[in-house]
This record gives C-alpha cells, structure tokens and sequence, in this order.
C-alpha cells in the first residue's frame, strides 16, 4: 500500500492536512504545530477553506442549506447542533457502497442528499457541507480500513475486505477538531448486530473494533489526513487502480432490492 498518500502514518501522532487535491499543501501538521516554513500563511488558507462552499463539500448548495437549516434547532448551541446534523446524516440517508462510480455526483454531498444514499464518502462530505451550511468549521478524513463484516458479495468487487480512502468528518468544536463517522444508518446496524455509532461532540466517533457479540468489525490500517475538499482525481485514481470492479459496478438499487 506504499503507492497511497500518508502510507505508514500514525493515527495518533500526525496527519497531513491538504487542500483539494494536494495532500499536505506544504503543510504537515505534527504534534498540532504546523511544521512549514510558511506555516502561518498556509494555516490561515486552511482555516479559511474549512469554512468555505467546496466542490464537493458544496455548503451553498440551496439544498445543503436548507438541510442544515431544517435539521439544528434555534437555541442550539455549536455541539448540538453537530449532534443533531449528524444524526439526521446517518439516519435519514441510507448508507450504500454499491453507490459508486466515476461520475463526481457519486462523490458529492448535494447530490448524495437529494438520492438519499450513498457511501462514506459523500455522506462524510454531507456532513461537513451541512456543518459549514451553520457557521461549524468541517473538513473531511480518510483511512484505509479493512471490514472484517464485508459481505461475501461487496468483497468480491472490492477485491478483499481492505477499503481504501475511507471516509469521516471533522468539525472543529469546542476550539478542537472531534472526528464523526455518519456512514452506517441505524437500520444497517441493527441489522448486522453492530451498535449504533453515536456522536457526542467530545470525543472522537469511529468504528468500533469488534461488534456487540464480540466478533472482528473494523480495523484501521492507515491514516490518509485531513482535506478542506474531497480530493476526488486521487480517490478515483486510487479506486481505479485497487477497485477496479466497484468502481465500474452498474446495478441499481431496485436490481438489488435495496
């Protein structure tokens, strides 16, 4: 896996931060310091684009918005409204790996909203759109992860139950960055005995290692950073590479009976 960006990266120690596609963007966060000669000048452009309207991240989106609007309630304070966006996320959007493609409308959080489906990824984006959408800096996370639960039927296209370029949110609460993961719905997980992954605003939502019943769920391989914007052409071109058959998948729900 040494051909992926942020190989051999550490969770817990650093994270390459990027805009768009340039991972890094000359700037690697270490130990929360920016090590860079012009850190400062990069910090303040990535502080900027955590707050702004992406291509993928599209937070002007008049459905984003309203989205965003509809779902916080007035009173609400930063957290609340974080845990109220990313409840309705997961919840009201149906999580669906077999929802890929190419096509950038497969990647991007208006789109994944008016489908109600979609991926990690842009359920991620949507997320972070929707956050933004209310005034909450958000950029969005990957990992490579492998899914001790995959089906027999998603590890075929995938080739092997490693997925690259896994996918959560950052929102910036509290004066901290505290990482959500809104991919799987509740329904999914009941249905897999898996519990259901909350958010409380503090503390970092991620998988969890094993399922209720104690069984292998998801492992965490490699931290891939942090990004103002989905950096699509290297997803894609990752994709393309190591999932050449999901990339390429045509069925429909309906041929699925999702």
């Amino acid at each position: 896996m040494g051909d992926d960006p942020g190989a051999g990266m550490s969770p817990s120690s650093w994270e390459e931060v990027g805009i768009g596609d340039r991972p890094g963007a000359g700037a690697l966060r270490l130990a929360g310091a920016i090590a860079a000669p012009e850190g400062v000048a990069v910090q303040a452009a990535l502080d900027a684009a955590w707050t702004l309207p992406a291509r993928f991240v599209d937070s002007d989106d008049p459905d984003v918005c309203a989205f965003a609007r509809t779902t916080v309630r007035e009173g609400d304070d930063d957290v609340a409204q974080a845990q109220r966006l990313y409840n309705a996320v997961r919840d009201d959007v149906r999580y669906d790996p077999y929802m890929v493609g190419r096509e950038p409308s497969y990647f991007r959080a208006s789109d994944c909203l008016r489908r109600k489906r979609g991926f990690c990824i842009p359920k991620a984006a949507l997320l972070a759109a929707a956050a933004r959408a209310v005034g909450i800096p958000a950029r969005v996370g990957f990992a490579n992860v492998r899914n001790h639960l995959s089906s027999p039927r998603l590890s075929a296209l995938i080739g092997g139950n490693l997925y690259r370029w896994h996918s959560f949110a950052e929102l910036l609460l509290d004066g901290r960055w505290v990482k959500a993961t809104p991919a799987f719905d509740r329904a999914l997980c009941e249905r897999f005995g898996v519990r259901v992954l909350e958010f409380d605003g503090y503390t970092d939502s991620l998988f969890q290692e094993y399922t209720a019943a104690g069984d292998r769920h998801m492992e965490y391989v490699e931290n891939l950073g942090t990004f103002a914007d989905v950096p699509y052409d290297t997803i894609v071109a990752a994709f393309a590479r190591h999932h050449p058959r999901w990339l390429a998948n045509r069925e429909t729900p309906q041929q699925r009976g999702a």
